[in-house]
Formats: structure tokens, sequence, C-alpha cells
């Protein structure tokens, strides 16, 4: 990566966020690549990061969205990718949501419950348009994934069960209103064995040829997203031996394959950069403290999560600290018990694989500013989205104090 970090800090201030474009083309034609025997649609992950910039890079590859909220889906629209190449997921959408997606024409509403698909057929009746339905499958499989990040077994919210699938789906088909055009499986995130892949998709294929044997023909067969990436020392998933799984599970059905990656399309081309403000001891525990919190990136918070850092200083030798943020919070860390140089103010920190789920779940807590973020492309930085200023930030509440 020829990012210049030390650069955009002198000209932007941290923290900030900066992306590789390079490395998302990369990942999303080495994803599509797999699939290149059959027709295929990757439809982008908007929530791993929704920054307009990322998605309209993405669209300009050929890649769709999938969104879990109307405002991702205005999002896709607004950088340009067609509506036909649009989903719509998630398991609590609102009568309004469900209006605007069926009028703006997406290519289908992934449906999570029954109560859901009775709601967006009495809104398609009250609308007198079809609604493209798509139905979440959730086959009971484990994804052997952090718990939080899991999506495929009955004990998760997420999708129904083969059985409530199938009533489903006979309902669609007497209905005026609704279409069924695909069916959804995703057992969760970050995963890094394809065996519980294979099992998902074997289980949802088969129901498929149920399906075709009572003349219900799906025309999109959405595998989920949820590739692992490198964060510490993962083994991953072979992108070409993760198609052919898929592939040889869709034998024989004529059939569209629908991604939707996040975190594989862009969680190592991210750099979340911060800079020492100073060192501290307390007894004999060392602490590293810098001016980006756990509001600008909060996975280590979360979910304990692993991100890779590196501090930018010619000092070599280690020694055990924490690195901590400013925001008033015990779990304000971005590490814990990290072997690390000694470090002096204004020493720069980078926290890799920042990329996915980092931005997108940043806040304003403590009244703190969301950062500024760029992207890097073709040897050159530049900015995507400019850094908050506090008139922002309170901009919503100032008319109504008294």
């Amino acid at each position: 990566m020829g990012i210049n970090f030390q650069e955009i800090a002198n000209e932007y201030h941290t923290p900030y966020y900066v992306y590789d474009f390079d490395h998302i083309t990369k990942q999303y034609n080495e994803l599509k690549g797999a699939f290149k025997a059959r027709k295929s649609l990757v439809a982008y992950a908007v929530k791993a990061n929704s920054n307009l910039s990322v998605v309209q890079h993405l669209g300009s590859l050929g890649a769709g969205a999938d969104c879990v909220s109307i405002g991702e889906v205005r999002r896709a629209l607004r950088v340009g990718i067609k509506s036909y190449k649009i989903i719509f997921s998630g398991v609590g959408k609102r009568d309004c949501e469900i209006r605007e997606a069926i009028e703006l024409d997406i290519l289908m509403i992934n449906v999570e419950s029954e109560a859901e698909l009775i709601r967006v057929e009495v809104i398609a009746k009250e609308l007198n348009k079809e609604c493209r339905i798509s139905i979440r499958v959730n086959p009971n499989i484990d994804p052997k994934t952090h718990p939080y990040i899991s999506t495929g077994l009955h004990e998760n919210k997420f999708g129904v069960d083969i059985d409530t699938a199938k009533r489903m789906y006979i309902r669609i088909k007497n209905s005026k209103v609704l279409k069924a055009v695909g069916i959804h499986c995703h057992i969760g995130s970050q995963l890094t064995q394809l065996q519980p892949i294979e099992e998902s998709i074997n289980i949802v294929a088969n129901f498929v040829r149920n399906l075709k044997a009572i003349n219900m023909e799906i025309s999109f067969f959405d595998v989920g997203g949820g590739l692992g990436i490198v964060y510490d020392d993962e083994t991953l998933i072979d992108t070409e031996e993760y198609g052919q799984v898929i592939m040889k599970a869709l034998f024989g059905l004529d059939i569209t394959v629908v991604m939707e990656p996040g975190r594989f399309l862009v969680g190592n081309a991210g750099t979340f950069v911060t800079k020492v403000l100073y060192e501290k001891v307390n007894g004999n525990k060392r602490f590293v403290i810098v001016d980006g919190g756990m509001n600008d990136l909060i996975r280590p918070a979360l979910y304990n999560a692993y991100h890779k850092i590196e501090v930018v200083t010619s000092n070599t030798e280690l020694s055990d600290c924490n690195i901590v943020g400013p925001v008033c919070e015990s779990g304000d860390f971005f590490a814990k018990n990290i072997d690390l140089p000694q470090t002096q103010q204004n020493d720069l920190v980078l926290i890799h694989s920042a990329g996915a789920y980092c931005a997108t779940m940043s806040s304003n807590y403590n009244t703190r500013r969301k950062v500024a973020e760029f992207a890097y492309e073709n040897g050159e930085t530049r900015l995507i989205r400019r850094r908050e200023t506090f008139e922002e930030i309170y901009a919503l509440e100032e008319d109504y104090i008294k």
C-alpha cells in the first residue's frame, strides 16, 4: 500500500479512515471470477461501509446492493446503482420502508417472517403493484464464527425454517400481487470454514428443487455473504473452491447466483489512523492514549475484536501496553496487553482491517465528531467524507432550546 498516512494527517489531522480502492477492485474481480461459469450478481452489503464513494466504486465495477434499510436503498440509488440490482433485506422493515421499496421497483424484497410477508402483501394490494419476493431460509447450520455475527441457527433472529418457508411460498403462489423470484440463505459473517456453507447451500438447493416440483420457478439463489478476511492469522476460504461448491449444489437449476459480500470486499481495504496524545503508567500498567476512540471504531469494545496495530515510529524496544482512547468508558480501547514500541506525542497509530463495520458503526458519543474518510486509488488520495463540525452535530437540537 502506497498511502502516505503522515501527509494526510498533516493536512487533515487525525483521526481518519482511508480506503484502498484498488484492493476493493481486486477483491470484487476475484469473487466475480469464481462464478464466471454461471449468471451471477455481486450485491455489495452496504452496511459494511456505506460511504457513497465506496458504494459508487463498487457499482462502477458492476455490483448491485444488498440493503437493510430504506436509507441504504437510497444510498445505492443516489450513486447510480440500478433498482433491478438492489435487494432489500432485514428482519424489521417498517410499512413506509416496504411501501417505498415496492414503489421503487427494486429487484426483490427479502422477507424474513410470515408476519412480514403478510404486511408486504397488504401494502402491495394497497398500491396495486406486483412485488417480487425472496424468502430468507434459516438452515440451522452452525457457521463456526463469533456468536454476535452468527445468523444461520434457529436461535438467531434471522430467516425462517424450511417448513415455514414452504407455507410462505405457497401463499405467494396464490397471491395476486406477490411474485416469488428468489431464495436467500446467509448463515453468518467472518466465515473461515467452507463446510458449513456447503451444508447450508445444499439444504436450500434441495428445497428449491422441491419448489420446482410444485411448479414454482425461482430465478435468484442468494447465497448470502460472510466470507472472512485476515485480521490476525486466519486461514481463509479459497474463492474458487467456494464457487465450485455452490455451483455443484445448484447443478441442473437454471438460476442466477446472488452474493452479498461486505467485509470480503472492503474490510482489508481500510485503515483507521489515530495519533498518540501521551503515555501514562498506572502502577506497572502502561497506557498509550490516542485521539481516536470507541465512538470512531467500536469493534474491539463491542466484540473484543482483534485488529492488527502498527505504530509509525523509529523506536524498536517493545513493551506491554493497552491502547486506549479519550472516551469516558473503561471499554474505550483498541487493544489490551499488546507489545508496542515506546511512543512519542503525535506518533501515528495505524489500525488495520478497518474498512468494514467500523466507520458505519461510529457515533457522536461524548459529542465527538465523526471523522474524515479518504480513498486511495491509482496512487492518489482524495477526500470522500469531510470531518463533521460541532454545529452539524447539534443542528437538529438548536431550534428546540427554550
